[in-house]
């Protein structure tokens, strides 16, 4: 971390910068932009090379209007968002009071969405939020990527959450100004245990979707029109000293839906080791969609990945991921720049 403190006549600027954010402070206003981008190739059955891009960039301000109240706005954009033709994955204001809690309202995830917990991976190809695996290798049909809860990334909605107490966060979330459907909501419990070296999250969630038309449900699942969508979630992270351990399930259901079933049920498995520089993981993920709907077709789609991570220093380093999706080896390798 470096830190400055930058004084032209009376007024002084705290500047600081790290691997985290650039954060500049000044009296009651402070201005934190961070972000990464990550560059390397994929080889689908280890030939046919093929560019990987990821990148994200965040910016946040916040001004104190009394003690332990703020007032801040956001702005994100990343490759995501642009790539659905969207100009922002975040845009939205939010006031936080510290001893009771949080409201965010503009364009941004459900908070189901932002209260659960991914799988462990070090590798580059977002394997927890639309991974990048799916757009490189298609599927055989409709596969449930993400395994913690979406309402639609990015849609303008209400989100609430409480701070944490003893060790549990609650939030509810309200979205009724999307054209892709009538109304949508959702809530999330997430449950934190740290004692001492081993540190445990829980999160449980559950969403309904009333009347989507034409929806993007994530990479790999055609749009989704249907009388409504329900979602449950339940996900876990467990950490010991260097291990961490990460198990999530999600399971999905479409009454009435127009085209090929997207919905079932998805689950997951990772695990994660730290030894100085180097950090290694494993995650497998299973999707088997149409298992509700009688007549529809039955797909299932298994997808294990291997990486090993290099931390050259405070804000680069390189990565390799060895997997298999859809019957189909492959193996990616690239640089990641955190800012």
């Amino acid at each position: 971390m470096y830190t400055k403190l930058i004084c032209i006549g009376a007024l002084c600027t705290l500047l600081s910068t790290g691997a985290n954010a650039v954060t500049v402070n000044r009296g009651r206003t402070a201005v934190k932009i961070n972000g990464y981008g990550t560059t390397g190739w994929f080889q689908e059955k280890f030939r046919d090379g093929k560019f990987v891009g990821d990148w994200r960039v965040r910016g946040q301000l916040n001004y104190a209007t009394a003690r332990g109240q703020t007032l801040g706005a956001v702005y994100a954009i990343d490759q995501l968002a642009t790539s659905d033709g969207r100009a922002a994955a975040d845009a939205f204001i939010f006031y936080e009071w510290a001893s009771l809690g949080r409201v965010e309202m503009g364009l941004t995830d459900s908070i189901a969405r932002k209260l659960g917990v991914g799988l462990p991976d070090v590798g580059g190809l977002r394997i927890n939020d639309q991974s990048l695996i799916y757009k490189k290798i298609r599927p055989d049909g409709p596969v449930i990527a993400d395994l913690t809860i979406t309402d639609g990334r990015g849609a303008p909605r209400i989100n609430i959450a409480t701070m944490p107490r003893a060790g549990a966060q609650m939030g509810l979330s309200f979205s009724m100004l999307d054209p892709h459907y009538d109304f949508a909501t959702d809530g999330a419990i997430k449950i934190r245990l740290p004692g001492g070296k081993l540190k445990t999250a829980l999160t449980v969630g559950a969403s309904y979707i009333e009347s989507p038309d034409n929806m993007r449900v994530g990479t790999g699942s055609p749009r989704l029109t249907a009388d409504w969508r329900a979602q449950a979630s339940v996900g876990l992270n467990i950490q010991y000293n260097s291990w961490i351990i990460g198990l999530d399930t999600r399971v999905i259901y479409d009454r009435d839906a127009i085209g090929p079933a997207s919905d079932g049920v998805a689950t997951g498995a990772g695990v994660s080791y730290d030894l100085l520089k180097y950090t290694v993981s494993a995650t497998y993920l299973f999707s088997d969609t149409g298992i509700f709907h009688d007549g529809d077709k039955n797909t299932i789609n298994h997808t294990a990945l291997m990486s090993l991570r290099y931390k050259y220093s405070k804000d680069l380093d390189g990565w390799i991921s060895l997997g298999l999706s859809t019957d189909t080896p492959f193996v990616a390798a690239g640089m990641r720049v955190t800012f």
